[in-house]
């Protein structure tokens, strides 16, 4: 299973990437007979190819870690979709994500196998909408403003049906998430539109001369290595496994939180979840598998946890929650809720299901503790007795009442 990790994903999942990867082959068969021949557009397709090649090397240089997954390899593949045949725009990511994975990070096969046919289609369908009211390239190079407007909506359908593609594959992948959290956010959307239009310059730029490409070149690798540099800054602080905050900076942010209680005098809860007998999973269907149960975990926290909570990933099968402005009450609620959604989440596993349980250990501010040492430490110790009564439970530290007082002696008369 290990050498095949897409036939242990849900069969929906599976046969929709399967689904999308014929379309994309039968696609590329239908426009190749129908498409003549001509050196010319050969000749515009390799200088745009060799523009990513160039962009892809650059990123070889700078070395791409997991979790890095944005680029601005749109930059070519869509002056490509509105100046070529079709065909050209199901191509060209076929050429970059073979290069991208014998050159700069080998991922899993399927992955960039279904990329390459999700962006193959998203840039085919540009190519037919932009196609469908210019005759050629011709007339992107007078700059006119219809025909501007037109490349505009062209690389706007690529976005979306992109976008839209990738998608239903990760809402098929975990059905538990929303799809607020698949399509687009406030940066995502940032990045597309930047995306588009510099492939929108790029391709007035190649109807006007294949000789700008050297000067529309250095700016885009430029804005690459910016890009680049913003997202290993975030993965950072991220933990590949889960994209849950790491350890540090889970702590670093906590602390934040923290002092501002202090100052504002309000309450906050600190809940360390543990991952019931995940050893198990491990040992009986894989670290692939175990690693699929991370993830799902890290994404039922993520949608039933508010946007300012702090969660992270604290090492091997345990997480650490943040919720400022929680009392005992609410704490304890929200452990309850996470504990029976995450015990109906499923992973799918030599066709069965792996399904696991929680335990949790729930500490408050300036009822168990009044910094972060002592939370964990009081939370921990809540954990471990969870676990002793065993697991699949929320405890909460005992509070010591605090001493008496010893009335003083009048004095003697």
């Amino acid at each position: 299973m290990s050498r095949w990790p897409l036939l242990g994903q849900r069969r929906s999942l599976v046969a929709y990437l399967v689904g999308l990867v014929v379309v994309d082959l039968i696609a590329i068969v239908a426009f190749a007979m129908t498409t003549p021949f001509r050196w010319a557009d050969v000749l515009t397709f390799a200088a745009l190819m060799g523009c990513g090649v160039a962009c892809i090397e650059a990123t070889r240089r700078l070395g791409v870690p997991a979790g890095v997954s944005r680029d601005l390899l749109s930059a070519w593949w869509l002056p490509v979709a509105l100046l070529l045949p079709p065909v050209y725009a199901l191509f060209a990511p076929i050429v970059l994500q073979v290069l991208a994975q014998w050159r700069v990070r080998a991922t899993v096969l399927h992955r960039r196998v279904v990329t390459a046919a999700a962006i193959g289609l998203a840039g085919c369908a540009a190519s037919v909408v932009f196609h469908w009211f210019v005759s050629g390239p011709a007339e992107l190079s007078r700059g006119e403003c219809g025909t501007i407007a037109l490349a505009v909506a062209a690389a706007l359908v690529f976005a979306v049906v992109n976008t839209a593609l990738i998608a239903i594959a990760a809402h098929t992948a975990d059905p538990e998430v929303p799809w607020r959290d698949v399509l687009w956010d406030r940066e995502s959307v940032l990045l597309d539109v930047v995306e588009l239009c510099l492939g929108v310059i790029v391709a007035v730029a190649t109807s006007l001369s294949l000789t700008l490409l050297i000067i529309a070149l250095p700016p885009v690798v430029l804005l690459q290595r910016s890009l680049l540099h913003a997202q290993l800054q975030a993965a950072a602080r991220t933990d590949p496994k889960t994209g849950l905050l790491n350890a540090a900076a889970w702590q670093r942010e906590a602390d934040t939180e923290i002092v501002r209680a202090r100052r504002t005098g309000e309450t906050l809860a600190l809940l360390i979840i543990d991952i019931d007998h995940f050893k198990r999973v491990n040992d009986r269907h894989g670290h692939l598998v175990g690693d699929q149960v991370l993830a799902g975990v890290a994404t039922t926290l993520r949608s039933q946890l508010r946007d300012y909570d702090v969660v992270g990933r604290f090492g091997g099968e345990e997480f650490v929650v943040l919720l400022p402005g929680a009392d005992l009450h609410e704490a304890r609620q929200v452990a309850e809720r996470l504990r029976n959604r995450i015990a109906r989440t499923a992973v799918t596993a030599d066709d069965a299901l792996v399904t696991v349980t929680i335990s949790a250990g729930v500490a408050i501010m300036s009822v168990h503790g009044d910094d972060l040492i002592e939370l964990l430490a009081a939370a921990d110790l809540a954990l471990y007795r969870a676990k002793e009564l065993g697991r699949d439970r929320i405890c909460i530290p005992a509070v010591q009442p605090p001493p008496p007082q010893i009335p003083e002696s009048p004095p003697a008369a």
